[in-house]
């Protein structure tokens, strides 16, 4: 599925609908946004082989969960097209990223701008930490550092069942302080699963501050060559080195692209609150006016009435 608008188009889009989600809530995942906004924007705009969306662009409520007696529950991975051998399948492992997931979807077509008048609200499937039923997410992941052994397995399925589509995974590098991760990454060489790869948000910052200062993993390429994948670091914001890397050779592989971003890319004026950047809530209502007027300038908008 492709739309009138460019990669770059679509990122800026995606920064200005969180922008806008956040003043008018008075906060939200914000540097998200600015730091994923390129990457979201590429995958689904790009490189994935996605079909058309097959849910309706305006969300329904969350209807339950899965059982026998609800066999019209769906997952909201349906956004990102049928499960369809020859399509690519997305895991959006840090549910946290749900706003600005959101958001592309919205930027690309395949939902409503009207979809985030229900985010967070009581009875909605538009879910402020995103679970198996929000829109573009196939599963609830629990804890960060789950989604690269959840895209490893579907991917182990597919290439048992010789399906040609790929299974990417978007994380976050926050989740490579997990151990989980690095069982998934081993699991995955040594069955040599190379229709999966995955695309890391490297901002360097988490929810207690910047991650050298919580807890600092050192040299991750190092790593991550050390347990037999291919990967390769790149600058997060720039297209023509995401579509270069991706095009890297990775037989018998799974790919790890380390895309390095910046939490306030677009929004200069959020360095002032780096590095407490994870969850953005503003402390008065004086800031609010301020981050409104200046940010709004940096993205070249109108002051976001609210």
């Amino acid at each position: 599925m492709k739309n009138k608008k460019n990669n770059k188009e679509v990122a800026h889009g995606i920064r200005k609908r969180v922008f806008e989600h956040c003043i008018k809530n008075n906060g939200g995942y914000l540097s998200q946004a600015c730091s994923a906004a390129e990457q979201l924007a590429w995958l689904y705009n790009d490189v994935l082989n996605l079909g058309d969306s097959i849910l309706p662009m305006i969300p329904d409520e969350f209807n339950g969960v899965p059982s026998k007696d609800n066999s019209s529950y769906v997952t909201g991975a349906g956004y990102n097209g049928p499960f369809e051998p020859s399509f690519d399948r997305l895991i959006i492992a840090p549910a946290h990223y749900a706003l600005v997931a959101y958001a592309t979807l919205i930027e690309v077509g395949r939902m409503s701008p009207e979809a985030l008048d229900m985010f967070n609200k009581d009875g909605s499937s538009v879910e402020m930490i995103g679970a198996e039923h929000s829109p573009g997410m196939e599963v609830h992941n629990g804890t960060l550092g789950v989604g690269l052994s959840t895209g490893a397995g579907l991917a182990m399925g597919r290439k048992i069942k010789n399906e040609s589509g790929e299974v990417c995974v978007f994380m976050s590098d926050g989740e490579l302080q997990e151990g989980q991760v690095w069982e998934a990454l081993q699991a995955c060489v040594h069955h040599k699963i190379d229709n999966l790869w995955a695309i890391v948000d490297v901002n360097e910052q988490q929810v207690n501050g910047a991650m050298k200062d919580v807890m600092d993993i050192g040299d991750i390429a190092k790593k991550i060559e050390s347990f037999g994948a291919v990967v390769a670091e790149i600058n997060g914001h720039d297209f023509e080195e995401m579509n270069n890397a991706k095009k890297l050779n990775h037989k018998d592989k799974p790919l790890i692209i380390l895309a390095k971003t910046s939490p306030y890319k677009g929004m200069n004026h959020l360095k002032t609150r780096f590095p407490k950047l994870h969850y953005v809530r503003f402390k008065s209502e004086d800031e609010r006016i301020k981050m409104n007027h200046e940010i709004s300038k940096e993205l070249g908008i109108d002051s976001i009435d609210y």
